[in-house]
């Protein structure tokens, strides 16, 4: 981009000040620094939303929104998922210094503390030029600490668009070939994910059943016993609201029994 085009920018807060009060100085900084506000977005999913219709060069986000937050909205637009052409740049808002000042020293992103200053808005600006957007790894970690869980919706790329699925629909996640299949009630959806690092990053939500599957301890219905001659599994796992069963391995089968103990009663 050239010094001198105008920078197209997306505000993301979910406190109707905050917004204004970047509005503003982004208004007052246009002389140095040609910019216009094209858009503002109470959530990181109606950002999302936005952004398809409306590219920006960059998003000013906040971190702590409810559903989805900041740093999970800049993973989503870091994979280059929901945008058609290069990713904006993004630079986060926050009132929480202790966390930032650690968690975004990445020589990747910005960040800013509010109240946001007008010097320091300036400068970060002319910063996200030239540096690039940090990695969805380096973001889905920071994400994980800041929240104390995994994002709220999966990505899923299908027919040259972005489906988020909403992480609480997910029933199982299964393994095949390089893709992980997320089954929810109604459809199945392909992630480009590994088993292991869902399993890492959802660990208080789903269990491991077999070296390909897991499953969401809340889907659980029953199990029952494989024939003696299976060769597939040791057992099997039933599941609310979808007919599918789900091999259990000899070496899961205990573990999963005790995780439907602590679910509701089993269905009859």
């Amino acid at each position: 981009m050239a010094q001198d085009e105008t920078l197209n920018i997306l505000l993301v807060d979910d406190e109707p000040l905050a917004r204004m009060r970047l509005s503003t100085l982004l208004a007052d900084l246009a002389r140095q620094l040609p910019n216009r506000v094209v858009g503002e977005a109470g959530s990181g999913l109606a950002a999302l939303e936005l952004l398809r219709q409306q590219p920006v060069d960059v998003v000013l986000a906040d971190i702590r929104m409810p559903g989805m937050d900041g740093i999970e909205l800049a993973g989503h637009l870091g994979i280059g998922a929901s945008l058609d052409g290069k990713a904006p740049a993004v630079i986060f808002v926050t009132a929480y210094d202790n966390f930032a000042v650690q968690a975004f020293d990445l020589n990747a992103v910005d960040y800013l503390l509010k109240p946001v200053r007008a010097q320091r808005l300036l400068t970060a600006l002319q910063k996200v030029r030239n540096q690039p957007p940090p990695t969805s790894e380096q973001l889905t970690g920071i994400g994980r600490e800041l929240r104390g869980g995994g994002r709220s919706h999966l990505p899923c790329h299908e027919r040259g668009r972005l489906l988020l699925v909403p992480i609480d629909e997910v029933l199982y996640l299964k393994a095949d070939l390089k893709y992980v299949t997320a089954r929810a009630i109604e459809r199945e959806f392909l992630l480009d994910e590994t088993l292991t690092h869902l399993e890492t990053e959802y660990a208080e939500r789903f269990i491991r059943l077999h070296r390909s599957v897991l499953v969401a301890k809340t889907a659980l219905a029953g199990f029952e016993k494989a024939a003696d001659d299976d060769t597939e599994a040791y057992g099997y796992a039933l599941l609310r609201d979808v007919p599918e069963k789900l091999p259990v391995s000899r070496r899961q089968w205990s573990a999963a029994r005790a995780a439907l103990t602590t679910q509701a009663p089993a269905l009859s």
